[in-house]
């Protein structure tokens, strides 16, 4: 029962690592402020932001890590890290100390490269101690890295509402705490013994309320703000008591342990019919895989099966080998879930560079302009919404990150592929930049930070999944890097696209204290909203393909499963 409890005290650990080391997501709170005191282009500002996207790309370092040190330390180098990268970035920004340029780009690729390994700490956690409910302990874990840039705000305002740089100071020390916290539920891990049928089906219902409890935290911080700095504390307090609520949770399941076992043995839930997702089908690492016979949990792959497949697939596409419906569709087609795809063979794939692209064309362009939020506001004449539009964005991605469980909450009565799923996550950020390009209101710009938002926090939450559902889940950590590979690269093109348009239509302002450029007027992201529209639309596109390719093995997967259960 201790043992039981213990991991749900894990799992409330892992949710306040996660809503407090999101730290890249309020970049935009200080970048100008940043850019003026280092008398920096947008350009140069661009790199920087870049240098913390980067850092995902040195996602490998944490794996290696992890080979030679406990979790702990792990996570306290991580915290150590971002002490560094964010300490001496608020050092700079008020002028205690003054760094070249490109010792300032080494500390972002540093806080960037912290925030990763916090995320691979996470990962594992969730993974150890909930191997039969991965996908939705994951899916919540993830999901309160979207509200961090809304509590960051909060915590600002709190304290000095006047002041970007504590955003700076925040990001340093706070990570820090939330690790000191987290180590003695780290250091107690239970071992992972078994579940019953009916335990499984308990802790199903417990990340059901987890999840109604996540919603409230969300509307709470996107609803509840204020620029006064007694007002921002109280909500801030408020903030922190939703996410220390969980806590209760280890204490009432042990509460009903003891019940149970002493007072009410013979007390069974076996009339209930509540059934979220079928314990042995919610998570395909268990599913789908054994590759040596071909055979997984009623998944039959031979020579034959793939060839009955392609047919299908001619048949549905509309021809044979000569048709270009079927070129486009059929051609190097996955024809079952969860073969694991080393590197080598995984960059080889069609498929995988359909989804590369879907994930390049949508959830990197969204982070980028979230990292751009501080310079559009300014030129559209309102950096006082600034803070509003962060906190939009972080509680909206949040949201995001909570709809990509849908699939797994609602598979008994709507089965869909995930790959189409990510086709739909898709389409509000097209709508969302050419309605920015369209109009420069406060209302649009609102209305299109929340429809990015949103859209990019599914993609980045939905994205493990999918990359262990097409390319097995046993070669996912290498395979995941691989492709957030493209995150760093958008973060390069696409700000260096923005930061071109915006320099180009910049001038020297009265008042200034330094050389930057300031660029006012819808003119400035005007042509940069257009092209990351017109982008967006290639990622879906991309990702559609990707869906009418991988449809049929998605329906055959869900059909053997179907008759397993049957059976």
């Amino acid at each position: 029962m201790a043992g039981h409890s213990r991991k749900w005290m894990i799992l409330v650990a892992t949710i306040w690592i996660q809503a407090f080391t999101g730290t890249n997501f309020d970049f935009s709170a200080y970048s100008s402020e940043l850019k003026s005191v280092l008398g920096i282009s947008q350009v140069q500002l661009n790199y920087l932001a870049t240098a913390s996207d980067l850092g995902k790309a040195l996602g490998w370092s944490s794996g290696l890590a992890l080979i030679y040190l406990p979790l702990w330390m792990v996570m306290l180098l991580a915290a150590a890290m971002g002490l560094i990268g964010y300490g001496v970035q608020w050092l700079v920004i008020r002028n205690i100390v003054a760094l070249p340029y490109f010792v300032v780009f080494l500390l972002c690729l540093l806080a960037g490269c912290s925030i990763c390994w916090f995320n691979t700490v996470c990962f594992v956690l969730c993974i150890k101690n909930f191997p039969c409910t991965r996908p939705l302990a994951l899916a919540l874990t993830v999901s309160f890295n979207g509200v961090s840039a809304a509590l960051y705000n909060l915590a600002a305002k709190s304290l000095n509402p006047s002041s970007t740089k504590l955003y700076l100071l925040l990001n340093a020390i706070i990570p820090l705490f939330t690790s000191i916290a987290a180590v003695i539920p780290i250091l107690c891990q239970p071992p992972a013994d078994p579940l019953s049928p009916d335990a499984v089906k308990h802790e199903q219902l417990t990340f059901l309320k987890l999840n109604l409890l996540a919603i409230i935290t969300g509307l709470y911080l996107l609803f509840l703000h204020s620029s006064n700095a007694s007002i921002a504390r109280f909500l801030f307090v408020g903030a922190i008591f939703l996410l220390i609520l969980p806590l209760a949770i280890p204490g009432i399941i042990y509460a009903r342990d003891w019940f149970k076992h002493t007072i009410y043995r013979r007390f069974q839930f076996e009339g209930s019919g509540f059934m979220l997702v079928d314990a042995d089908d919610l998570e395909l690492h268990k599913e789908l895989l054994s590759r040596e016979n071909s055979v997984a949990n009623g998944l039959i792959y031979t020579a034959n099966n793939e060839n009955s497949v392609r047919e299908m697939s001619r048949q549905n596409t509309g021809g044979g080998e000569g048709c270009s419906c079927y070129t486009v569709i059929g051609q190097d087609q996955l024809f079952m879930l969860g073969e694991e795809h080393k590197a080598k063979m995984l960059i080889s794939r069609i498929d995988f560079w359909l989804y590369y692209l879907a994930y390049f064309c949508g959830g990197t362009i969204g982070l980028v302009y979230s990292n751009n939020l501080g310079q559009i506001a300014q030129s559209l004449g309102q950096s006082s919404t600034t803070s509003r539009l962060i906190t939009m964005y972080s509680s909206f991605s949040f949201f995001g990150r909570l709809l990509s469980a849908t699939p797994d909450f609602i598979r008994r009565k709507f089965y869909f592929a995930r790959t189409g799923w990510l086709v739909i996550a898709l389409l509000p950020t097209p709508i969302a930049f050419f309605l920015l390009a369209a109009t420069g209101t406060e209302m649009a710009l609102q209305a299109g930070t929340a429809l990015i938002g949103l859209s990019s926090g599914f993609i980045f939450a939905a994205a493990v999944s999918i990359t262990s559902e097409l390319f097995g889940p046993n070669s996912v950590g290498v395979n995941h890097n691989i492709l957030i590979t493209n995150i760093p690269i958008g973060s390069l093109v696409y700000g260096f696209l923005a930061a071109t348009f915006y320099d180009s239509n910049a001038e020297s302002r009265p008042g200034l204290m330094t050389d930057s450029m300031v660029c006012m007027g819808r003119k400035c992201y005007f042509s940069t909203f257009i092209w990351w529209g017109s982008i967006s639309i290639l990622g879906i596109a991309s990702s559609l393909i990707l869906f009418l390719r991988t449809r049929l093995a998605y329906d055959r997967f869900e059909r053997n499963r179907l008759s397993t259960i049957l059976d």
